[in-house]
């Protein structure tokens, strides 16, 4: 039997024809905005991550963490404020050796590796 990672963990859906694409993300118990961009130059991603203010504006958190290929997102960063869920972009048939605009949202996913599934994505689960 073979499990497909998409099975086991959720990920984040990333509409990479609509970037900068930005939008609303519980992870743990708190809410953020999160926006992916794509540099054309480089052929790579990424992402800003937001929270909301007293007055309900965004506030600028981490800003141009770039997806790296196995790599959990803001694990180099020494926060301890940042969002519960381990997020890390894998490709579970092991073939890309980068994540390029082919194959993010093809075979390479920002998966959500731990938090038990209750993560959600403008209010779906």
């Amino acid at each position: 039997m073979v499990i497909d990672a998409n099975q086991v963990y959720d990920f984040i859906p990333v509409d990479k024809t609509e970037l900068p694409e930005r939008f609303e993300i519980d992870l743990g118990n708190e809410t953020f905005v999160m926006q992916f961009n794509y540099n054309e130059t480089g052929d790579f991603f990424t992402v800003d991550l937001y929270t909301t203010g007293e007055t309900g504006e965004d506030v600028e958190f981490i800003m141009g963490e770039k997806l790296i290929l196995g790599r959990a997102l803001w694990e180099e960063v020494p926060r301890v404020d940042l969002p519960a869920p381990t997020l890390i972009p894998l490709d579970i048939g092991l073939n890309a050796k980068r994540i390029s605009f082919d194959n993010f949202g093809e075979s390479v996913f920002l998966y959500i590796v731990d938090g038990g599934g209750e993560d959600e994505v403008d209010g779906e689960n």
